[in-house]
């Protein structure tokens, strides 16, 4: 296939109905590799202390492409930040549509947005946010006008204007022997492929393949993008994701769903011209310091190899642990569901009837909770939990989280308590009522655990506890599983593995009526 880099990224970010493998090129993965750009240090500069050096990993020269510069060649590239008075200050304004702990929730509000005619674009300055477009809305007439056909078009949503003015600019410092070159973009090439890459006060590089790029984005910060072939990238995911000593099934579909996942999220940072990031946010990825011998091999051995609904790359999500039960899409964010991302019992045994006994009841989740042996996860240490907060921790947290999510509204100065008023079938918790001296507010969904430190997940009870007087003086946390828990469970894989189930028995279990087949041009990337 030639390389995403040339082709896709012309077309990844058309606002058509679908993108396929086709658009990219007519031949397969199975001939070359796509290149993947992912953001390996995001927001390089939001310290004006910040550094990086970059060297060669055999000690030859690399190669440095600075514009309106000829090619340098340095045997170790150190990058500074410098900043600049601009000559008049720059007012900045955007327009926040939304606000969310996760890309799947703001992905959501951005489609419902772009229903109602307002153009929009996806950021993460922090947490995920919808903005109105900033080239569509570039004016204070554009945006006022804007914000009052928001306020006739009514609805829940309260859009903020954010101004901030600029009075300097952060450029790279290029260090080249006894120059400090300035610029706002670089580029960094290795006849070996391999760098050594450090930043401040980290005592270890890390090491990666391909090409860098070092370029501007959304929040006057620069990102140092690694330009990766796919099979590469995985090689520096799989071990990070699931562990270099998982079962070989288990690793031969964790390497499925990562290549899945990869090619399905492209998009995610197209506000700011790369693909995926490195973190938890997206998949983790440290280069290939730590590479596994096992995880290698089933690469190789399901090369090409991706999981479908329909012809579609489907939303491959997996997290640590389920805590017994898997969640569907809809029970952890907004938009709608999917229907390989079912709740299902993560259990080879037939030991819970959740068809007969949902877990939206409070005493039947009570009870489910309870049990802690005959699941996939079971021998885990976070298999279940219980977890206590002061009523004054809590409050603390919660504060922080309305100032990141700016709910100036809801200025408290006492929490009085908690509770939960609705829960899903799979016994997450949908809706959360924190009681306060200055009124309410609920909390929908996975912003639970954005809001509150204790909980691993959202399957869990409230337990309140009481001092000698009976004053309520906080909640134990009681629950079970780690993470989202849609999708595949990386630990209920190792069992499943163990117990002798093929990569295949294992994926159909977590995702049911899927398939697992070859790149093809017949193989949609999403669908709008």
């Amino acid at each position: 296939m030639k390389k995403v880099s040339a082709v896709l990224v012309a077309l990844l970010f058309l606002s058509s109905a679908k993108l396929s493998v086709l658009a990219q090129s007519k031949k397969t993965a199975q001939d070359k590799d796509i290149e993947l750009q992912i953001g390996i240090v995001q927001k390089f500069g939001e310290n004006i202390k910040d550094r990086l050096i970059i060297k060669s990993n055999n000690k030859e020269t690399i190669f440095v492409k600075i514009p309106k510069q000829p090619t340098i060649q340095v045997p170790e590239l150190s990058i500074e930040i410098v900043q600049k008075k601009l000559k008049e200050s720059v007012i900045e304004e955007k327009i926040i549509l939304g606000d969310y702990s996760s890309y799947e929730s703001a992905l959501d509000n951005a489609k419902s947005w772009k229903t109602k005619g307002v153009e929009v674009e996806i950021g993460q300055p922090e947490r995920w946010e919808v903005w109105a477009k900033r080239s569509r809305y570039s004016t204070s007439e554009l945006r006022a006008a804007l914000l009052k056909q928001i306020q006739l078009l009514g609805g829940s949503s309260q859009p903020i204007l954010s101004s901030q003015m600029r009075k300097s600019q952060n450029l790279l410092a290029v260090k080249i022997g006894n120059k400090i070159l300035e610029t706002n973009q670089l580029e960094i090439s290795d006849k070996s492929a391999l760098f050594e890459i450090k930043q401040k006060d980290e005592k270890i590089a890390h090491l990666y393949p391909g090409k860098l790029v070092l370029q501007p984005n959304a929040y006057n910060s620069y990102t140092l993008v690694n330009r990766v072939p796919l099979e590469i990238y995985l090689r520096g995911v799989v071990p990070n994701e699931i562990g270099p000593n998982a079962p070989f099934n288990a690793l031969k579909a964790q390497v499925i769903l990562a290549r899945t996942y990869a090619l399905r999220n492209l998009r995610r940072f197209e506000i700011d011209n790369y693909q995926l990031c490195a973190t938890v946010h997206c998949q983790v990825y440290f280069g290939i310091s730590e590479t596994s011998k096992q995880a290698d091999k089933a690469i190789k051995e399901t090369k090409g190899q991706v999981l479908t609904y329909h012809q579609e790359l489907i939303d491959a999500l997996y997290s640590e642990m389920t805590g017994g039960v898997t969640a569907t899409f809809r029970d952890v964010w907004n938009g709608p569901d999917k229907p390989y991302l079912k709740s299902v019992i993560d259990s080879s045994k037939p030991i819970w009837n959740l068809n007969k006994y949902p877990l939206n009841d409070e005493k039947t989740f009570r009870k489910f909770i309870s049990l802690k042996s005959g699941f996939n996860e079971s021998q885990r240490k976070l298999f279940r939990w219980d977890r206590y907060s002061t009523l004054d921790e809590l409050a603390k947290e919660l504060k922080d989280y309305q100032q990141r999510r700016h709910l100036s509204k809801f200025n408290f100065q006492k929490l009085l308590d908690l509770k939960v008023t609705k829960r899903s079938n799979s016994g997450r918790i949908l809706s959360l009522l924190v009681r306060s001296d200055r009124g309410q507010i609920e909390l929908q969904k996975n912003e639970i655990r954005s809001a509150f430190s204790k909980p691993w997940s959202t399957l869990f009870y409230l337990q309140p506890v009481y001092d000698p007087q009976t004053k309520l003086t906080g909640y134990r946390f009681i629950g079970g599983g780690v993470g989202h828990g849609v999708g595949f469970s990386q630990y209920g894989s190792y069992n499943l593995a163990q117990l002798g189930w093929s990569t295949e028995k294992i994926l159909y279990f977590y995702y049911p009526k899927t398939q697992i087949v070859r790149l093809s041009p017949a193989i949609t990337y999403w669908k709008e």
